[in-house]
């Protein structure tokens, strides 16, 4: 049965607007954590100018291959796979994995030669501060279930960014307390 996520349908047309404007001028996306492979097969035909890299840990990959997309295997405590892009785009990752985790993924993407752009998208505290109650609860499950997951602080993220050579550009607002945020690649960190 193809895998279907409501959210990602509900959530899809304001994160585009976002795209079409972010990423203009980029020509090749990696999508790390396509999950069910809507965002990637949504994205992929409302960008054409971009060639669309949808990737996911192994057990994902026959769902996103239900959308008519092809996939790559990405498992952040792997090796990396040989994929250059000029962006990424990675949406409700960062909460459900552990924080070395998600600094491997950065080491990762730094770690890409063409790379300039990330558009991270998902729900995010502020000065540790959840931004609603409904965020709250949301953190309280997930750290529940795995106490090395859980909702990033804004300002963690920008750290670990900044030290992997990219710079904070943009936080724009989504439905449903999500955000999605944008890092320009500024220089070379050691991530």
């Amino acid at each position: 049965m193809k895998p279907y996520s409501e959210a990602c349908e509900r959530n899809r047309e304001p994160i585009l607007a976002v795209l079409k404007r972010v990423l203009r001028k980029s020509r090749r996306v990696l999508e790390i954590g396509s999950g069910t492979g809507q965002h990637a097969a949504y994205f992929s035909a409302a960008l054409p100018h971009l060639a669309w890299q949808a990737s996911d840990v192994a057990e994902h990959l026959g769902g996103i291959r239900m959308w008519g997309v092809e996939p790559i295997e990405l498992d952040v405590d792997q090796p990396w796979p040989d994929v250059d892009a000029d962006a990424v785009f990675s949406a409700n990752t960062v909460h459900i994995m552990s924080w070395p985790q998600v600094e491997r993924m950065f080491a990762g993407m730094a770690g890409m030669p063409s790379f300039a752009v990330l558009c991270l998208y998902g729900p995010f505290s502020y000065g540790g501060r959840h931004t609603s109650d409904s965020n709250r609860r949301f953190d309280a499950m997930l750290r529940a279930g795995d106490p090395a997951s859980g909702i990033r602080d804004f300002e963690a993220i920008g750290a670990l960014a900044k030290r992997c050579g990219l710079q904070f550009a943009e936080d724009n607002a989504m439905p449903a307390n999500n955000r999605l945020l944008v890092f320009r690649k500024s220089g070379s960190g050691p991530c």
